[in-house]
């Protein structure tokens, strides 16, 4: 299939995308699995090492060789140079691209399928980042369409590795086979029992990182947990998709079992809970990104456990997840605003979509 260059995101910024479509296994918890592949290119120097030109010449390299591979839909490559604020940040919102790529500087690019199964991260970290997504607990489908594509690339493109050690990556925790698998929960139960520290004590001793909505560094909104596997080195790719698929059911049953608790033993609490919620999305007229993520995080709940009206979906709850953010609801607007603007479209937003169930 062939590319298309563009500097703006092209899709139509309602739809959740493939993170959020709860097309996959046990969706009503995994929002996604994930595979990312970190790769260098043989004579470059790491991208954080690389001056500009350097770093120009990189991407223009690789424009042109991910424009000659065989992709299964036609891609669009976004010039993260070219591309605004905006467009940039709602790849971060869709989970399509890092943080550190969309805020970076210099020569950088996002090479994205619209179907936002696959997306190719040039000049981030690492030279190349070939990531797949798949709507919930699917890892081994994610790691089938990695492997593959990974091949189709390197036909076109001389990877930097080492018999000895593997895949060369910028971080020395993704040397070897530069994999980094990881599957994004919705924990709530888990939460309100405040028993969410044992998930993270269980994912340590397995040396496993729990972490927040948009990986490393980042808070965990809304209840969202990313578990993924903290090394590389020294373990093979099915290593680390054993782990994951051996430990992420027991995390799948725990939020289950409490969600059962709940409904069972403190029902009242659970249901006022989920109800508060409806209620000030439905009513507030001033409304922050995060308290939309905690509030839409017990209605989302409140839906699974059969709480709320059987009119609200999981459908259109996903999709207040991304409008509601931060460059969605300014792409999708007048553009630009400042966050006490913000606050109130997002809470507009929130009374038209509700209100009118």
């Amino acid at each position: 299939m062939p590319m298309r260059i563009s500097d703006t995101f092209e899709g139509d910024g309602v739809s959740g995308g493939e993170w959020l479509s709860t097309r996959g296994a046990h969706s009503d918890i995994v929002i996604s699995s994930r595979v990312r592949l970190a790769r260098n290119v043989r004579r470059h120097r790491f991208a954080v090492k690389a001056e500009t030109a350097e770093r120009a010449e990189l991407e223009q390299e690789l424009r042109h060789a991910l424009s000659r591979v065989e992709f299964d839909e036609e891609m669009i490559y976004v010039d993260l140079a070219l591309a605004s604020p905006i467009d940039a940040e709602m790849l971060v919102e869709r989970h399509l691209v890092s943080r550190e790529l969309a805020r970076g500087d210099g020569p950088r690019a996002a090479c994205y399928a619209p179907s936002e199964t696959v997306c190719i991260m040039v000049c981030e970290e690492d030279h190349l980042r070939v990531q797949v997504l798949r709507s919930g607990f699917e890892l081994g489908d994610a790691w089938g369409i990695a492997d593959a594509l990974d091949d189709r690339i390197a036909r076109r493109v001389d990877y930097a590795f080492s018999s000895r050690y593997g895949y060369l990556t910028c971080c020395p925790t993704n040397v070897g086979t530069g994999l980094r698998a990881s599957v994004m929960l919705h924990l709530p139960a888990l939460v309100y029992s405040k028993h969410i520290e044992k998930v993270f004590q269980a994912g340590s001793k397995m040396n496993l990182a729990v972490r927040g909505l948009y990986g490393e560094g980042t808070q965990a909104l809304g209840d969202f947990y990313q578990i993924s596997n903290q090394v590389a080195l020294g373990l093979s790719e099915t290593d680390v998709l054993e782990r994951l698929n051996r430990v992420v059911p027991q995390f799948i049953d725990y939020e289950r079992r409490l969600r059962d608790a709940l409904l069972s033993g403190d029902r009242a609490r659970l249901e006022d809970r989920v109800w508060r919620a409806y209620g000030v999305l439905r009513a507030a007229r001033t409304i922050s990104s995060d308290e939309t993520l905690e509030l839409l995080s017990a209605i989302r709940l409140g839906v699974n456990l059969e709480i709320l009206p059987r009119d609200l979906t999981i459908g259109t709850v996903n999709e207040l997840f991304i409008t509601s953010q931060p460059a969605h609801l300014q792409k999708l607007s007048t553009g630009p605003m400042e966050p006490r603007d913000r606050d109130v479209a997002r809470a507009d937003l929130l009374r038209r979509k509700l209100g009118s169930l």
